[in-house]
């Protein structure tokens, strides 16, 4: 039994689509866009268990974090020197 008999030949794939009235997504800009970054394992354990409590994933807390920062254009404000950097003597 083959599967044009299963499906009938109505629901099989055309052998060519055309597309030259295709739109483009309009969303396309807004996708997000993976990247590695390397985080401390305690900001990683705080992210965690603050989305649990709210109830969204880890990840995306961690982006809707940086969203508020970046639409409130905060700076980060060092208590010392981030790690792996040295600081310029005044």
């Amino acid at each position: 039994m083959g599967i044009s008999s299963v499906l009938g030949k109505e629901k099989m794939m055309k052998p060519n689509y055309d597309f030259s009235n295709a739109v483009q997504n309009p969303y396309a800009k807004k996708l997000k866009k993976t990247i590695c970054i390397k985080l401390d394992e305690d900001v990683i354990d705080y992210f965690k268990e603050l989305a649990e409590k709210v109830g969204v994933p880890y990840q995306g807390l961690i982006n809707m974090f940086l969203q508020q920062v970046k639409n409130q254009k905060m700076v980060p404000q060092f208590v010392s020197a981030p790690r792996g950097r040295k600081t310029r003597a005044a």
